[in-house]
């Protein structure tokens, strides 16, 4: 498409949505980027500090699932492309509350998607651009030799917070070939890097690590995940905003596959190092608690489409993005300290801590 000018992002405020916009909004100073975020418990406005001031820069506090409010922001900023983040992300909070993941992740893409195809003129390829970002979970779980997920693989979500996002998957492609809007889908493996929720198992494992406390690994760790730096995952939405094909799907990938235990393993290693501790010693605060209903076992993408078409592939290195991604939390002491709150802590406790306690 041509050069968007008003561009709206949702869930701005969230560890990838944030991430994209520091990206893009010093990179394009003539297009306006409007940030939409419910600020839930992972939605940080701190996080935004280095464009909150810019002139192409706007947030705006609110829902996605509001018909109204939509109406409203595409009247106001007549938005020629969506970058769409916005979802309820942590499978272990859909394990306990699915229906707040049907709610944002389900009902509010169908009611973006509405209000796009409300204020979009018909045959708008050229000119408009809505990307739904998705996750490799919707295609369902690998064994140790199956090949890696690519954009045929047929969908098996096996969480609530999958099958959402399978859900919202399916009504973005349905809204292409339907209504002929102007569409791409993006499935990305596990991101990692700076402005995480200390929920996940990255940003968990450094905490917990700097505070020398229990640090939680489910079953035996032999879970494996294809790992992806966030920046190298916002280069590629870039990508596909600006060169994508209307109503294509694009698989992104880390090219580094590693069990839950291994990554552990390396992540703590690099605290040691980072913290000139003795090398190793963080290993001691491994506790294996018991498994995740319905663990998937291994995720893996092939990147080669949007390799192939759009010249993309990741820059980083696993060795290098945990590095950087360590060197961040430590040097942001501050932003981990005003995340910790008592709703975090709450969630916390419920989650792991009756199973550390049976240790």
């Amino acid at each position: 498409m041509t050069a968007p000018s008003s561009v709206l992002v949702t869930g701005g405020a969230g560890f990838i949505g944030s991430n994209f916009l520091l990206r893009m909004v010093p990179r394009y100073p003539n297009c306006t980027f409007v940030n939409l975020d419910r600020l839930t418990y992972a939605g940080n406005l701190m996080n935004l500090q280095a464009v909150e001031e810019a002139d192409n820069y706007r947030f705006i506090q609110g829902d996605i699932a509001s018909a109204d409010l939509l109406d409203d922001l595409f009247g106001t900023y007549a938005f020629d492309a969506v970058v769409h983040f916005a979802a309820e992300s942590h499978v272990d909070r859909s394990i306990s509350a699915p229906m707040a993941f049907v709610h944002t992740n389900t009902v509010g893409t169908v009611t973006l998607l509405e209000a796009a195809r409300r204020h979009w003129p018909e045959g708008a390829a050229d000119t408009h651009r809505f990307v739904h970002v998705s996750t490799d979970e919707v295609f369902g779980s690998l064994d140790l030799d199956d090949p890696a997920f690519d954009e045929t693989t047929p969908y098996d979500p096996r969480s609530p917070y999958s099958a959402s996002k399978a859900a919202s998957d399916h009504f973005v492609r349905a809204y292409h070939h339907t209504y002929g809007l102007p569409i791409c889908i993006t499935n990305c493996s596990n991101n990692y890097g700076p402005y995480q929720f200390p929920e996940k198992l990255i940003p968990l494992t450094i905490l917990n690590a700097l505070n020398e406390d229990p640090v939680p690994i489910y079953g035996a760790g032999d879970n494996i995940r294809d790992w992806l730096y966030v920046d190298d995952h916002c280069a590629a939405i870039e990508r596909v905003l600006h060169g994508g094909a209307t109503g294509a799907t694009y698989a992104i990938g880390g090219d580094a596959e590693r069990s839950n235990l291994d990554l552990v393993h390396q992540l703590l290693d690099t605290v040691d190092d980072a913290l000139d501790r003795p090398a190793g010693s963080s290993r001691a605060l491994i506790t294996f608690v018991d498994d995740r209903p319905g663990h998937d076992f291994r995720y893996a993408m092939d990147f080669s489409r949007i390799h192939d078409e759009l010249d993309w592939s990741p820059s980083h290195t696993l060795d290098e993005g945990l590095k950087a991604t360590v060197d961040w939390y430590l040097t942001h002491r501050d932003w981990l300290d005003a995340v910790q709150s008592d709703a975090y802590r709450d969630y916390y406790t419920q989650q792991y801590g009756g199973r550390l306690a049976a240790e």
